[in-house]
């Protein structure tokens, strides 16, 4: 039986994939602070033999170190999670997401366990050579633009891990996740689908930053988390970075009037600009757009989810958290 560590287990994609791994016949540990993740997410599990969690910080060593030595596979899904954090505070968000994959990548390197990664399409920055590609160039703003230092703080964890594959051999995969929604995700952290679900729900204004024009491609986790372990137990993955996705794209004011329809709700849309809702000189990306064509020719990835069908599951899973 394979032992998966699953670091932010507790978080939406982080339960998501734990659910996948115990429904495969794996023994599936966690480990999370809960400063993101949540309880809910993984009540389902605790019954299941073969499921341990740990509430505690991966910062602690002494705890990863154990867990590490237990664990035949790392998935490392751990770090600072939304735009809001990201403003408000971008040397935390650099501090935590370096502090977490370097203690996770030390262990992970001692006993050679193959890892993988969860980046981030924010590491593209602005560029505009759509659908990006994982070896195109990357094009981030001005250091005085809060939200680059989770893009950087990403790249810096991807360099670590590529660099421990060249220089030791670790068996380490890096995918880049672009715009991941389903149950369990929260609006808390700026996420926009469960922010529009939510405010149609109760007829609130819909939200919209910006002008709207902006564009985003989501996919479903469910799409998603089925990917890693094959990513992982694949020897040719090793070493590389994969856009890990969907390429359907809509922009963000089409997005709030396709939810308002599909909820029926009588929201009204409500324009916000980026100043009020973040700060003075936030920057954001007009589209972003991944190139799929290395995940599908390894793996033969094709996302099968479509948007309605993603916003019927969040809508659902809201309903079911309000009835609880």
């Amino acid at each position: 039986m394979t032992h998966c560590l699953i670091t932010g287990g507790a978080g939406f994609i982080g339960s998501h994939l734990a659910k996948h791994l115990l429904d495969s016949g794996a023994k599936v540990t966690i480990i999370d602070d809960l400063s993101t993740g949540s309880m809910r997410n993984i009540a389902e599990f605790k019954k299941n033999s073969n499921f341990e969690y740990v509430i505690d910080d991966c910062q602690n060593r002494n705890i990863m170190g154990e867990l590490i030595d237990q664990a035949d596979e790392i998935y490392h899904l751990a770090a600072a999670v939304g735009v809001k954090l990201i403003v408000d505070d971008a040397a935390k968000t650099i501090d935590l997401n370096y502090s977490l994959t370097k203690i996770v990548l030390d262990m992970a390197l001692k006993k050679k366990k193959p890892l993988l990664f969860t980046s981030t399409s924010e590491v593209y920055g602005k560029s505009t050579e759509l659908p990006y590609k994982e070896e195109g160039d990357l094009l981030l703003g001005s250091s005085k633009k809060w939200r680059w230092a989770y893009a950087c703080s990403k790249l810096l964890d991807e360099f670590m891990l590529l660099s421990a594959f060249r220089n030791h051999d670790l068996p380490a995969v890096i995918v880049r996740l672009f715009n991941t929604v389903g149950p369990k995700q929260t609006g808390r952290y700026g996420m926009v689908i469960p922010t529009f679900v939510n405010q149609a729900l109760t007829n609130s204004p819909i939200t919209v930053y910006g002008t709207g024009k902006q564009s985003r491609c989501f996919c479903h986790v469910n799409d998603i988390v089925p990917v890693f372990p094959k990513l992982l137990r694949n020897d040719h993955a090793y070493g590389n970075i994969f856009n890990v996705g969907n390429d359907f794209e809509i922009s963000i004011i089409d997005l709030a009037n396709k939810i308002k329809a599909q909820l029926d709700s009588e929201s009204l849309i409500e324009f916000i600009s980026y100043e009020k809702a973040y700060n003075k000189g936030f920057e954001d990306m007009n589209r972003r757009i991944p190139c799929l064509s290395k995940i599908a020719e390894l793996l033969q990835f094709k996302a099968t989810y479509s948007l309605d069908d993603i916003i019927k599951d969040v809508y659902e899973d809201i309903k079911k958290m309000q009835s609880e």
